[in-house]
């Protein structure tokens, strides 16, 4: 069964069209990545599907029936503004949340002070929200939204203001509610945890959907067509504008897209030429950002 469907859905603000007949399908237990530039009608999206906003035009099913008034309660929302009160303490926060979604206090207690333990906030479970970093309260956010053990997560640029480490933790938090069937949408701008996470994507922009589908479908329509090199010394190698189409660099490291009909051997030839020394040469489906970029400039244009 589809966790989540909408068909045809278009959510106007006034003479601005911000979701124009938008269509796509959520199995169950899947990471769905909603995606799109800023603007493109991503947060509207959401909204609707948490009843915030109501669709002017299309259909919304959750779990099998149509969207209504009760749909809200079985979906975890971490919207990407923060939605806590400053004044009050972690625990009384999480619990007057969770409180709104059908469970009692001594559950919600109980399995505020479970995760505050697992997300290394035990100590601060007296605290006042605003006495938090950035990251402290994201991470409050992130309990909020699952508390209630919800069967749809909907997260809004959940890593914002994480380190490395506990972007981390959150990452494999989400892999763990999703094996254990929870079905979670995700919007990000970070490419690299989208081609780490998604099952699969909707590229939308100025409301429209651009590209949609299985992620790992999606890289292979594009073929190989990148060759990522990593190298010493000078890159004016690259400089061969017949068989480069775009470069992404990363300090020594380099993904090129090539021309169509372009040979990779010549930007090899080239480099040995120039006394480069290459530690990888490797053809490559294109990187989840690369497609973006394309799909996106291509709309645009």
């Amino acid at each position: 069964m589809d966790a989540v469907r909408l068909e045809a859905v278009t959510k106007r603000f006034n003479t601005l069209t911000a979701v124009e007949k938008l269509s796509f399908s959520i199995p169950e237990g899947k990471v769905f990545g909603l995606l799109g530039p800023n603007g493109a009608g991503k947060t509207t999206t959401l909204r609707m599907l948490m009843r915030v906003l109501i669709p002017d035009e299309g259909s919304i099913e959750v779990l099998g029936t149509p969207a209504d008034d009760r749909t809200p309660d079985a979906i975890g929302y971490l919207p990407e503004e923060r939605g806590l009160y400053p004044r009050m303490k972690i625990r009384e926060v999480l619990v007057f949340l969770a409180a709104l979604k059908g469970l009692t206090e001594a559950e919600a207690d109980r399995g505020a002070r479970q995760w505050l333990e697992r997300l290394e906030l035990g100590e601060w479970v007296n605290k006042k929200i605003n006495d938090l970093s950035k990251g402290m309260q994201q991470k409050v956010q992130f309990i909020a939204a699952v508390l209630h053990r919800p069967p749809i997560l909907i997260l809004d640029e959940p890593f914002t203001g994480l380190d490395p480490v506990n972007a981390g933790v959150i990452k494999d938090i989400m892999l763990e509610l999703r094996d254990q069937g929870s079905t979670i949408i995700l919007s990000t701008h970070r490419m690299e945890q989208v081609e780490m996470m998604c099952d699969s994507i909707c590229l939308i922009d100025h409301g429209r959907p651009i590209l949609a589908g299985e992620l790992k479908a999606i890289k292979r329509s594009f073929g190989k067509n990148t060759v990522r090199i990593e190298y010493t010394g000078n890159g004016q190698f690259l400089d061969l504008p017949h068989v480069v189409e775009r470069l992404n660099r990363h300090g020594a490291a380099v993904d090129v897209k090539l021309r169509p009909g372009a040979n990779a051997q010549e930007i090899l030839k080239a480099a040995v030429a120039d006394g480069v020394e290459i530690t990888r040469f490797e053809l490559v489906e294109p990187p989840l950002n690369d497609i973006f970029i394309e799909k996106v400039s291509s709309t645009n244009a």
